[in-house]
């Protein structure tokens, strides 16, 4: 039988079933966005048990900017500095509060649904080529020659074999 065609049939599959998958997660994202209330606190904050207010949290960078430009840039100022971000970073997730409105059943398990299909069909097409290389390997194995996917090679062995 000719190999060539169902190469192609299990190509515009993979496809189909890439774009379907990618399609699926990006609606699902999109909707459990739309279901996700986010919201951030100002003024104070609570870090570890302190409370800072937001401008508080700046001294430290400010700290170590200027030691490190006053010092040429010496390593403890940039671990100082690098630090000092982190510091900034951790204290704007802290202050984040994220939570999901009321939603129905059905709105819950379509968006489950939707992401996680969404993220099987991507993850099986994408490591599927692992497998389809081990069974061409696998049947140039058992033939005894070389697995041929087009149809101008199996012509041309054809030829050679009649002469």
């Amino acid at each position: 039988m000719n190999r060539g065609i169902w190469d192609m049939k299990e190509a515009k599959n993979e496809l189909l079933q890439f774009v379907g998958g990618v399609i699926m997660l990006v609606v699902g994202l999109y909707i459990l966005s739309q279901k996700v209330m986010v919201s951030s606190s100002y003024g104070f904050f609570s870090l570890w048990g302190g409370r800072f207010s937001s401008g508080l949290i700046m001294v430290p960078l400010i700290i170590g900017v200027v030691w490190m430009f006053a010092s040429g840039g010496s390593f403890v100022s940039k671990v100082f500095t690098v630090l000092s971000v982190i510091l900034i970073i951790a204290a704007i997730v802290a202050s984040t509060r994220i939570w999901l409105v009321t939603i129905t059943m059905y709105e819950w398990v379509l968006i489950l649904v939707l992401i996680f299909g969404g993220t099987g069909l991507v993850a099986k097409v994408l490591f599927a080529n692992n497998k389809s290389e081990k069974s061409k390997k696998d049947k140039s194995e058992q033939t005894g020659g070389s697995y041929t996917s087009s149809v101008d090679d199996e012509l041309d062995k054809m030829k050679k074999n009649m002469k």
